[in-house]
């Protein structure tokens, strides 16, 4: 009997997630903003992705990649929130122990997704800004295709091992998450095992991916502004620096929250455990939230057929 117990407890059939500790008594008021949040976030990216769909002017590049970031949006936003919900309405703290993999790997993976598609974006934006005559013969769709399909395999490979390390790992301590969704530290933590392995793997991933897109990003919009200020007019620089204007808005929310998050981590030791919650979920929920708004408003396309549906008549 013992020893059954035993094997039980370190492989646990369910994980109990205790949401934002600390916080309890607040979980009405607090899923108030997160589930605006979240109608949104689904709003938003479905009307991008039926717009972009409807209008034929919108066929190009730069709005496929946006619709790789719409879908990914909303698959990250829906591993994580669904969840959360319950947790704050009817106190559903329990998950399955897949499950918990399962989101963990869906979270992790689309966040690698999410990054590449926005280096794929910035480099639309210098072929069509530096060499504009060959932005069609470059960028083709089959290259596009290309680049969308390595960014999934990138995205699904690199972490991919992650969830093989946390499902070998025995977890005899206990199977209370103190978080509100399965992050991977948060779960590889729970093992009685030497997770060392595990930590160097995602500090790896990490330091990788964010490293390496950053510095496409730079050297693209690098390469971008200077193409921009060698235009002969004002208006011409201004005309061209617009185009840019809502990818650049897209990367700041997309990577400042999550350098926010980490720097507290790292140096903010004083800083309550609910407050460092807070911030993660932040960060995964603000950008699918504010792409689509970002897109909306700063697109005269898009705006201009979202204006029509709601109208019936072109502007």
């Amino acid at each position: 009997m013992s020893d059954s117990n035993t094997t039980d407890f370190i492989n646990p059939s369910t994980f109990i997630l205790l949401g934002i500790p600390g916080l309890e008594a607040a979980y009405v008021w607090i899923s108030i903003p997160f589930c605006a949040m979240y109608i949104i976030a689904i709003l938003g990216n479905f009307t991008i992705l039926f717009i972009v769909k409807i209008e034929p002017s919108l066929h190009e590049p730069m709005y496929y990649f946006l619709c790789m970031l719409a879908i990914t949006d909303l698959v990250l936003s829906t591993s994580i929130l669904p969840k959360m919900l319950s947790i704050f309405w009817f106190n559903s703290r329990e998950i399955d122990f897949s499950a918990c993999l399962t989101q963990m790997y869906f979270i992790h993976c689309f966040t690698v997704m999410e990054s590449g598609i926005l280096v794929a974006m910035a480099l639309d934006r210098y072929v069509a800004i530096c060499d504009p005559l060959r932005h069609s013969t470059i960028l083709t769709k089959l290259v596009v295709a290309n680049i969308s399909l390595a960014v999934v395999l990138r995205g699904g490979m690199l972490v991919l091992p992650l969830l093989f390390l946390a499902r070998q790992w025995p977890y005899c301590r206990t199977n209370i998450i103190p978080h509100s969704y399965c992050e991977h530290m948060a779960v590889v933590k729970l093992s009685c095992a030497d997770i060392r392995v595990s930590s160097y793997y995602s500090h790896f991933v990490a330091f990788l991916v964010t490293g390496l897109d950053v510095f496409f990003i730079t050297m693209s919009y690098t390469q971008i502004l200077r193409a921009i200020f060698s235009l002969p007019t004002k208006d011409a620089r201004l005309k061209t620096f617009q185009t840019c204007v809502s990818h650049l808005c897209v990367i700041l929310v997309s990577y400042i929250p999550p350098l926010f998050s980490f720097l507290t981590h790292q140096y903010g030791h004083n800083v309550p455990q609910h407050l460092h919650i807070l911030i993660g979920n932040m960060y995964l929920l603000g950008p699918p939230m504010l792409n689509p708004v970002i897109y909306g408003v700063s697109t005269k396309q898009i705006r201009e057929r979202l204006l029509w549906l709601f109208t019936h008549k072109r502007t």
